[in-house]
């Protein structure tokens, strides 16, 4: 969704500080000190903002609850029970959305946004535990393809600048539409979900390349999408030029900087919504580089897109499926059970057309989740333990 943004934010707006009373807690996604949104243990949330210029103040999280104003101007609502997971949200003061001075901002929706992060009961394996941590680094490099500086993130798994002389296989991860490189390990917690897994022996130490999935061709114009223009993922991500950044750019750069196992058995990608799509373009278009595969409710031609051809689509990789399935190690796709109707209907066309072709895949469901960044924490916990398995 796409929410107005404001630069006058300076309308007396500010934190209600006091201690509430009830068994509620603050929100771990808010800023240091503050005390709202709360989270009840049913899983209700408070969110309360102290604007006593203001006519009318709601708050937008899926549907759009109207906040009530006490006699000293601070508006606030409880809302039901949500679903467990992180989710962004605005604030809207007299018809106008805001972020809330209360929350961190994530960069989602295409902007920086408000967001609060619901508890999943009897869930820890994106919670910090007392394993040996990994790191997370950043990493410059120059594209050709661009005529620019890039960024990505990396994460090393524990003992990595321990034992010079070993290498690690890599799995390159990506974001969605609206969220940028910072997303997977800011939103998606992808370093502590691998830490976990790597310290209970659940999946094999690697590297994970997180990369900014928007490219423009030196020389050429950024496609800006106009208000009401139909999703184009090929256009909004130009994928072309960012197939060639990861191709000719990213994996080389990645390769001669880390210590990788630089061949496509030890080379994996993967990605949300969009990312998802992007993923099996390019890992379609370049079965010499990558031996796995994995789309997080994102397919080819973006969801709610055309069924690809599997006789014809990707140079026809996918006609000869005995031959498809001796390459490829892994094929995973991976939906949320409550995903907007068009997107879980593209997630099963996709599906049902591979399935039909005989190619080898699995598919997972994320019970009642949505477009969100619980189906992707999901997605990846049962996806990396099943990558590289010659590596253990």
């Amino acid at each position: 969704m796409y929410f107005k943004t404001i630069s006058w934010f300076a309308i007396a707006c500010a934190l209600a500080l006091g201690q509430p009373a009830g068994d509620s807690k603050p929100a771990s996604t808010n800023v240091m000190g503050a005390q709202y949104p709360r989270v009840h243990p049913d899983l209700r949330a408070t969110f309360q903002l102290k604007a006593p210029e203001a006519k009318q103040v709601q708050v937008r999280l899926g549907k759009t609850y109207d906040m009530l104003r006490a006699d000293d101007g601070v508006w606030s609502v409880t809302i039901p029970p949500q679903a467990p997971g992180f989710h962004y949200y605005s604030l809207v003061v007299d018809g106008v959305a805001v972020n809330d001075p209360g929350s961190e901002t994530f960069y989602g929706t295409s902007r920086q946004s408000s967001a609060i992060e619901i508890p999943e009961k009897n869930a820890d394996y994106y919670e910090i535990q007392a394993v040996p941590q990994g790191e997370v680094r950043q990493f410059r490099y120059y594209s050709k393809v661009t005529g620019a500086w890039r960024r990505a993130f990396v994460y090393t798994p524990p003992g990595y600048d321990a034992n010079q002389k070993l290498r690690y296989p890599v799995l390159y991860l990506q974001h969605g539409g609206g969220e940028d490189e910072r997303g997977w390990t800011v939103q998606g917690r992808a370093d502590i979900i691998l830490d976990n897994l790597i310290a209970h022996k659940q999946a094999v130490p690697m590297l994970i390349v997180m990369d900014k999935g928007y490219a423009v061709m030196a020389g050429e114009r950024p496609y800006v999408r106009a208000p009401g223009e139909p999703f184009d993922m090929r256009r909004l991500s130009s994928l072309p030029a960012f197939e060639k950044v990861v191709i000719n750019d990213l994996i080389p750069a990645i390769d001669a900087r880390y210590r990788t196992l630089p061949d496509r058995d030890h080379r994996a990608m993967a990605g949300l919504s969009m990312g998802g799509g992007q993923t099996f373009e390019i890992v379609l278009h370049n079965l010499d580089k990558f031996a796995y595969v994995g789309g997080f409710s994102g397919v080819p031609g973006g969801n709610g897109g055309p069924v690809i051809n599997t006789k014809t689509d990707f140079d026809g990789v996918l006609a000869d499926a005995q031959a498809f399935n001796k390459r490829m190690k892994l094929v995973w796709i991976g939906t949320g059970t409550a995903e907007p109707a068009p997107m879980y209907k593209g997630m099963q066309g996709f599906r049902e057309a591979i399935a039909s072709a005989g190619i080898r895949h699995i598919y997972i469901e994320s019970e009642g989740t949505s477009h969100e960044w619980l189906t992707w924490r999901r997605a990846l916990h049962d996806f990396a333990p099943r990558l590289f398995k010659e590596a253990k």
